[in-house]
């Protein structure tokens, strides 16, 4: 009966429009009244602490750098080195396009950002050599998702929070996932891009590859900092935010001179927008969390997957098929407030290690950001590529496709997050 109350007073409320963050406190309150436990006192104090982390605060700083680099020139000169490395092999764009997206994610965190950024940029230039604007626009929401996989990704440290897990220990588990979907995007890219005609740009030569590669230098020096400094511990993924956001500045400011400190406040009033949207979101998942641990409902969720208990990758591959049915009606950070709770210590009684399912659990709602009918990072490019969003979801199944084998692959085995985790760890 738990169960069914809190589905139907969540699904229920996003029906009829009520924004996520509320519809979280909603239900909330329905198990509440449920549990004949009504108390407003206990409300408010979850809503503070939801919000109350110093975890949490990593995010509005890695979405501040994001912002600066993207103001800034870093984002544009890394395209630009990209460009020079792999532009001229047949198909060069799309691998410009897989390359550039692995990068950006080490730098950014945020899938619509880099997808932005990757559309408005690149897109114009394939269609111009004989690339199809559909698949073009489809390779690039593709490759947009690889950030909320690479460290330092905004969903990994949400999902941290919600689930009490070591931050650090999900991004460095992070890294081998994240670099095989840009893997499995080149193969896929080769396979539909070898069939077309097109027009293939001359290789450049080592001395304007270098020319790039130095004049991007200290953006690519970014991710590296980041990890290095984490694996070392001379800071913890907070203050590894906070680093990345004064690096961005200096780099944007004082080395490339493209950012001017006027434009400092609006990019400080587009990171306090999306951190306002995402704490309230934050702090409503916790009202939520807590009637659900009270209500034990993770215990009755165990009862109901009984029989795929015994075998961790039989109850892996169900919880996939739940959460990508899910996502394509909710987006990829409610997914994973919501969610989170219930099926952690589903997964932890299961004997799965919780920073591997923590990683699998993010790939699967990443994908959520690239299936229609919701799909926020297809509208994205669709929007910044003045393109039908029906030419972006027929131009993007062959990559989707991709990155959802490399989810089975590591679900088939686990050693390939495991493993390089330690390593990294």
């Amino acid at each position: 009966m738990t169960v069914v109350i809190f589905l139907s007073v969540l699904l229920g409320a996003i029906a009829i429009g009520v924004p996520i963050a509320y519809a979280l406190i909603l239900c909330g309150v329905a198990l509440m009244f449920h549990l004949d436990m009504f108390d407003a006192q206990i409300i408010g104090q979850n809503l503070i602490n939801g919000a109350n982390s110093f975890a949490l605060m990593a995010v509005p700083f890695f979405l501040l750098a994001g912002e600066i680099m993207n103001v800034g020139g870093l984002s544009k000169r890394i395209v630009t080195f990209a460009m020079a490395l792999v532009g001229h092999i047949k198909g060069g764009l799309g691998y410009v396009v897989i390359l550039a997206a692995c990068i950006l994610a080490s730098l950014s965190g945020s899938a619509a950002a880099d997808a932005a950024a990757l559309g408005a940029l690149l897109v114009p230039m394939m269609v111009k050599v004989g690339h199809d604007q559909g698949r073009s626009c489809g390779l690039v929401a593709a490759g947009g998702i690889i950030a909320p996989v690479i460290p330092p990704s905004i969903p990994l440290i949400l999902l941290g929070v919600a689930g009490n897990l070591s931050i650090t220990k999900l991004f460095f588990a992070g890294i081998v996932p994240g670099i095989l979907m840009g893997v499995s995007l080149c193969v896929a890219w080769w396979l539909v891009a070898r069939r077309e005609v097109l027009i293939t740009p001359p290789r450049e030569s080592l001395q304007a590859l270098l020319r790039t590669f130095f004049d991007g230098f200290w953006a690519l020096m970014l991710p590296v900092i980041i990890i290095v400094g984490l694996k070392f511990g001379i800071f913890t993924p907070t203050e590894a935010g906070v680093v990345a956001a004064v690096y961005a500045l200096f780099v944007a400011t004082v080395i490339y001179r493209e950012f001017k400190l006027a434009q400092l406040f609006a990019v400080f009033v587009t990171t306090a927008k999306i951190t306002s949207t995402l704490m309230l979101l934050v702090a409503g998942s916790l009202v939520a969390a807590w009637m659900i641990t009270v209500a034990d409902l993770p215990g009755q969720i165990v009862e109901l997957l009984e029989p795929l208990m015994s075998s961790p990758m039989l109850l892996m591959l169900g919880i996939v098929l739940l959460i990508l049915v899910v996502g394509t009606a909710m987006d990829q950070i409610p997914n994973i407030l919501i969610l989170t709770p219930v099926l952690l210590p589903v997964v932890t009684e299961a004997g799965i290690d919780p920073i591997y399912f923590g990683v699998i659990f993010v790939m699967i709602n990443a994908l959520g950001l690239i299936t229609p009918p919701v799909g926020t990072t297809l509208n994205v490019v669709a929007g910044v590529t003045k393109t039908t969003i029906v030419d972006v979801v027929k131009g993007i199944w062959p990559f989707l496709l991709a990155e959802f084998i490399v989810i089975v692959l590591l679900i088939l085995f686990p050693a390939l997050v495991l493993v390089p985790a330690k390593w990294f760890g």
